[in-house]
């Protein structure tokens, strides 16, 4: 069975920017999809595309992969 995703911005690293605000999923919340909003202080993820969405660390120093871009 082969489900495709469809592509959304935040599985692109060229729409990832330092300082942008963005909700991401940490890996503790993995589980349940829990969402925690940010600045992004750093790209974590260096390929282009990844299909769980790009992995940044926000200003909080916390860890995960970008969901949504909020601005």
């Amino acid at each position: 069975m082969n489900l495709k995703v469809p592509h959304t911005p935040n599985m692109f690293r060229e729409n990832i920017r330092i300082g942008l605000e963005v909700d991401v999923v940490l890996k503790k919340d993995q589980r349940t999809g829990k969402r925690t909003r940010g600045k992004v202080r750093a790209i974590l993820t260096s390929s282009p595309f990844h299909s769980r969405g790009i992995k940044v660390m926000l200003d909080t120093r916390q860890v995960g992969r970008v969901q949504e871009i909020i601005g």
